[in-house]
């Protein structure tokens, strides 16, 4: 088939990697500008080493945007990590119109950050979606998903990067022939089980040792390794990755203050929270590099007793 890429980023330039390995033309690819200053974009360094046609308008809104797309006379748009906006008059330009990836099964997880926040919220399936975009953010028909089981201790990074992003590669082709073919069905999204969030940064994941161990450990994973879920030592950040859960199950086993440092190993450090413990592996000063907690306990001189938060 011959598609135009429109998307980013490792996850575009994997999809563009998997259509022209089996075959497929590509006759343009529709990247976002750089900002000045910014690393370059894989997907677009990519391409160029390939000698495709590259374009980068400020706004798919452009009307040049749109003769562009036209004049390349595609059987499909193929939207792989996109956040400009596509209006309706740029993706319906294919002869078969445009599909997009978005990596939570939706209508549950709307929005921007939709990898950390149902790792946030304790969720115990994620998975992703490929749909019709149209100009409600995230709104379109449904063409196909894809699920996947989220562990106790599952990270943003073991979720994206072991299961949705290969899955999502796959499904992009898959989806991709079935529409071409004629031979895909499109569900509308329920709105009644719709839900939408912006945004996970560095304000969302600040760690308050007062909330109970389950939501502190959920916080710290679905931020691990990004945004990094984040506490105070004297007056600096610290990031908190490779968190484990313990549960206290009578008053006699509580140890410590909320954030207290109860115990530091050599492979892990334990801080009290509301009902139990909270196990992290490495730790990152906002003055210097991810480190183990020992390694971490000796650079920055704390100790059983050392609080967290304060």
């Amino acid at each position: 088939m011959k598609i135009a890429i429109i998307g980013q980023q490792d996850f575009g330039k994997a999809v563009l990697d998997q259509f022209l390995a089996r075959g497929d033309e590509v006759a343009g690819v529709f990247c976002a500008p750089e900002k000045e200053g910014a690393r370059p974009d894989v997907l677009r360094v990519a391409a160029q080493e390939k000698n495709l046609r590259v374009f980068q308008f400020p706004s798919l809104k452009n009307i040049d945007a749109h003769n562009t797309l036209r004049a390349l006379n595609v059987d499909i748009g193929i939207m792989a990590y996109v956040l400009q906006f596509a209006p309706q008059e740029f993706v319906n330009i294919p002869k078969h119109g445009t599909i997009q990836y978005h990596p939570s099964l939706l209508p549950k997880y709307r929005g921007p950050s939709s990898i950390n926040w149902p790792l946030i919220c304790g969720e115990t399936e994620t998975g992703l979606t490929i749909f019709r975009p149209t100009d409600g953010l995230d709104e379109g028909p449904i063409i196909l998903q894809k699920s996947t089981a989220v562990a106790e201790n599952d990270t943003l990074g073991t979720v994206y990067f072991d299961r949705l992003f290969p899955m999502g590669v796959a499904a992009m082709l898959e989806a991709a022939d079935l529409v071409v073919a004629g031979k895909h069905k499109e569900a509308i999204q329920d709105e009644s089980k719709a839900s939408y969030e912006g945004w996970c940064r560095t304000a969302e994941a600040k760690i308050n040792f007062n909330n109970h161990v389950r939501f502190i450990h959920d916080l710290i994973r679905g931020c691990d390794p990004a945004p990094g879920a984040w506490t105070i030592l004297g007056d600096k950040k610290v990031q908190l990755f490779g968190s484990k859960k313990h549960l206290v199950r009578t008053f006699g086993q509580v140890k410590g203050k909320p954030g207290e440092i109860t115990a530091i190993s050599d492979t892990a450090m334990f801080i009290t929270a509301q009902g139990g413990q909270i196990e992290v592996t490495k730790l990152k000063h906002e003055d210097g590099k991810k480190v183990s907690a020992a390694d971490f306990a000796v650079a920055y001189s704390v100790s059983v007793g050392t609080l967290f938060g304060s």
